[in-house]
């Protein structure tokens, strides 16, 4: 396997770091926190541990993953990218699309694999989804709405619309054939904290007259996790929870009556997504091919939640 070192060890690092090893292609592990290190150093004690990026960029490792802050996103990975590293980088890819869009011409220009962890993409329930619609058995595909609701962890320095829906942009892209975006509208409340929207909900509107409906909340009573998508012979229904998909023969005719024709549910094989995805990046680094959620995706994704927060600004 090719060799791959993690930078950041928190919350989700953690994870990346486990699968990595699992993998066989963890070099080592950067972390800045001495606290964090010593957890590296125990539970992971034949790996190489860095205090800084610059000596790990220095070894021979062929890619960085990056599962730092997104502010340090940009600055990490051109770094790296410039060093001539592959890159992982965790969503959101950056905070700006102007950045985001610099570090996809750069990893074109310079023939590097650079990949975005939109993690549910390489969710198996997503990619049957994926893969069912491209057959056109569901017809013409006209609309995607999702689901990312609970009683959440509130963060303090980012809305809810940049924690959340990074994941639910980067499926509505996926599942519509990625469109071109016309337009955007959005509304979103603050009732916690002044300037920092715990609830937003956002329509857009592509150039292909597809549409999407996005809802996300930290302040809601249930947990709910889904994706409906409508075309004109059958709708379709991923309960993220369960992990469930439903394929209902609903429709409109052209008489504009209501047709209902019963509803399957999809056995769908159960996979770890996230060990799923560090295997594809592998796989891409490896073949040199250019992954599934790549730089432009990425890029797709920051900017519509770019776009998205200026609406809510005003």
């Amino acid at each position: 396997m090719t060799p791959v070192i993690v930078v950041g060890s928190g919350h989700w690092g953690q994870n990346l770091v486990r699968n990595f090893e699992s993998l066989g292609s963890l070099a080592g592990v950067v972390e800045i926190d001495p606290v964090l290190r010593d957890r590296v150093r125990s539970n992971h004690p034949q790996v190489t541990v860095y205090e800084s990026l610059e000596p790990a960029l220095a070894t021979d490792a062929a890619a960085i993953v990056l599962a730092t802050p997104a502010p340090s996103h940009f600055d990490l990975a051109m770094t790296a990218l410039r060093t001539g590293k592959d890159v992982f980088v965790e969503k959101p890819m950056t905070l700006k699309a102007s950045e985001a869009r610099q570090l996809a011409e750069y990893a074109d220009a310079h023939n590097r694999v650079l990949m975005v962890g939109h993690l549910l993409l390489y969710q198996p329930a997503i990619a049957w989804l994926r893969n069912y619609l491209r057959s056109g058995q569901a017809g013409v595909i006209q609309h995607v709405a999702t689901q990312r609701l609970n009683l959440g962890k509130v963060r303090t320095t980012e809305n809810v619309w940049w924690s959340l829906a990074p994941h639910d942009i980067a499926i509505v892209l996926d599942l519509l054939g990625h469109p071109e975006l016309a337009s955007v509208q959005a509304v979103g409340h603050a009732r916690l904290q002044a300037g920092i929207a715990d609830e937003v909900q956002a329509d857009l509107a592509f150039t292909s007259g597809q549409t999407a409906h996005l809802h996300c909340s930290w302040q809601w009573p249930l947990k709910q996790r889904g994706t409906v998508v409508i075309g004109d012979r059958q709708m379709l229904v991923y309960d993220e929870i369960q992990q469930s998909v439903t394929v209902y023969d609903k429709r409109i005719d052209g008489q504009l009556n209501a047709v209902d024709e019963g509803a399957k549910v999809i056995d769908i094989a159960d996979a770890q997504p996230l060990r799923l995805e560090c295997q594809h990046f592998l796989d891409c680094l490896a073949a040199r091919q250019r992954p599934h959620s790549d730089g432009w995706n990425g890029v797709a994704v920051v900017n519509i939640l770019e776009q998205v927060e200026a609406v809510l600004h005003g």
